[in-house]
């Protein structure tokens, strides 16, 4: 008779833990409604720029704070991952779930970090890929299954951003926006 209460009393608890996370889910899915979509794989992409990483999609969070996990639009989906870099922006191709594609314009910056979205794994063991949905600022983590080639992911999309500000900072000039303008004469 102990057994059996014990046992309805368990399976009550546990039921209670899952309502509980599904409400807690629920509740930040409507916390960022605001947000916007985000942007489709475009339907061709130039060749990647960089041998493919493999391992797993951690999430995404608000940039103000690395446990503030996303998961408007399928950003809270954890899945095991195939990165591209791609002269466009950054494929994230994720088993089980839709793909992510981060365009190379809303890239703000990569960095190595010991943890985010609640996952802690020691330093340098995700890479961070910043960037911006809207005027939102957000961090992706991946977590690679060959982390030597973190700095070279590093290095590609920081020169790729630094490009991107570079050509954005100083627009072409041409005759006519080079020419001084003329003075008046009185």
């Amino acid at each position: 008779m102990i057994r059996t209460v014990l046992v309805i009393a368990c399976v009550v608890v546990l039921l209670l833990l899952v309502a509980g996370m599904r409400w807690g889910w629920n509740n930040r899915l409507k916390r960022q409604a605001g947000l916007p979509e985000l942007l489709p794989p475009p339907a061709t992409l130039g060749a990647p720029l960089l041998a493919p990483l493999t391992g797993v999609y951690v999430g995404t969070t608000f940039a103000a704070s690395w446990q503030d996990r996303v998961v408007h639009g399928g950003l809270g989906v954890q899945a095991e991952l195939t990165a591209t870099w791609h002269p466009e922006g950054l494929l994230l191709a994720r088993a089980g779930a839709e793909a992510i594609f981060l365009p190379a314009a809303a890239i703000t910056g990569a960095r190595l970090a010991p943890g985010l979205a609640g996952k802690v794994v020691g330093a340098g063991g995700l890479l961070v890929i910043s960037w911006n949905l809207g005027d939102h600022a957000l961090d992706t983590g991946v977590r690679a299954d060959d982390k030597s080639a973190y700095p070279t992911w590093v290095r590609a999309i920081e020169t790729k951003v630094s490009q991107l500000k570079h050509s954005s900072a100083s627009p072409p000039r041409d005759a006519a926006s080079s020419a001084r303008p003329e003075e008046e004469t009185a």
